[in-house]
């Protein structure tokens, strides 16, 4: 079992502040995924923990020990880069087994763990070829594997899916979380991509210019956003967020929004400006809604089993996401449930 701890983290590459004031608690062998725009600090915190990467202040507990002042080869972590990172003229088992030799383990040791690794994840064949003889999903799983073979406390996976084909990625996806599952030790993964986020996360920590915007499960970003920039960032299409001005406003719960008059009980609506957000997935085409409008459709992309239509309604411009069986040129309607209400600041509101 294993655990990580972050303490008042901060981190500036000269007048540039990276990290600010990070702060989080990990859960034993969770899998944990950082995620947020690129330049948000996601792989510098990543880097740190590895010890690739000097802490201006803050400290870092792997297992309640604090690594800051120590090594990185002390560390008992194991890192899998975007690049592979592996060594053109070794073959498959000469990569796996390099870190093992560096500390000079017994020849049986290396050779039972990157058997055993190489049976993990599928590659017992591969063993004699060279890196230039593989396929990027192929690589991918030889630089997992060599992370393996180090048996380390905590692994950190730094994008490393981004090289792939669409394809590959969902399937390394599946076979990252069967290898969690299977190994149950610590993963922190890096991430810009919120599908291997959300797929992939016992908790996912949204970051943006170095803070924390929000740290919970898949379902509670999904469901619970705090703010506009989560609720934005998960989700695809993005969520729809309308500018509510006074003028919408008709009593203190009831407001005019998409051609209708729409009560939300439990929120004090007072004379100034909001945001209401509503997923393009929450629009629908049943007869049992709340509340419908009759669309006036920019543009629909097919996705074979479901379609995303560009609509303007009064002066906005919204996303909606509808079953390829249904019309989209037909009524749409929407819940009154389905609504997230965010303050001028974009804080959630909620009822």
């Amino acid at each position: 079992m294993s655990n990580i701890k972050f303490t008042n983290i901060h981190k500036s590459f000269g007048a540039n502040k990276i990290i600010n004031n990070f702060n989080l608690q990990g859960k034993e062998d969770e899998f944990l995924v950082l995620v947020g725009p690129s330049g948000c600090g996601k792989s510098t915190l990543l880097r740190m923990i590895a010890g690739l990467e000097q802490i201006d202040e803050g400290e870092i507990y792997i297992n309640d020990q604090l690594v800051n002042e120590l090594h990185p080869s002390k560390r008992e972590t194991a890192m899998v880069f975007q690049s592979y990172a592996l060594y053109p003229h070794m073959n498959v088992f000469e990569n796996m087994s390099f870190g093992l030799k560096i500390e000079k383990r017994p020849k049986e040791e290396i050779e039972k763990k990157v058997v055993q690794a190489a049976k993990i994840l599928k590659i017992e064949e591969l063993l004699e070829r060279r890196p230039k003889q593989l396929s990027g999903g192929q690589r991918q799983r030889v630089a997992i594997g060599r992370a393996i073979t180090r048996n380390p406390k905590i692994f950190l996976f730094d994008e490393p899916l981004s090289n792939l084909d669409a394809a590959l990625r969902a399937e390394m996806r599946v076979e990252i979380s069967k290898l969690h599952n299977q190994i149950k030790t610590n993963m922190i993964y890096v991430t810009h991509d919120q599908v291997e986020a959300m797929t992939l996360a016992d908790r996912i920590v949204i970051l943006n210019h170095g803070n924390i915007e929000q740290v919970g499960t898949p379902d509670e970003i999904y469901s619970d956003p705090a703010n506009i920039f989560v609720a934005q960032f998960i989700g695809t299409p993005k969520m729809n967020i309308l500018k509510i001005s006074s003028d919408h406003i008709i009593s203190n719960n009831e407001i005019n929004f998409l051609g209708n008059k729409v009560k939300l009980d439990k929120l004090n609506f007072s004379k100034k400006d909001y945001y209401l957000g509503i997923r393009p997935e929450h629009f629908n085409v049943s007869e049992n809604n709340e509340y419908s409008f009759n669309p006036k459709v920019d543009l629909i992309e097919n996705l074979g089993n479901e379609k995303i239509a560009y609509i303007k309604i009064d002066q906005y411009e919204i996303s909606a996401k509808i079953s390829s069986k249904h019309n989209i040129k037909n009524i749409i309607g929407f819940n009154s449930k389905d609504i997230f209400v965010f303050d001028e600041s974009g804080k959630r509101i909620k009822s």
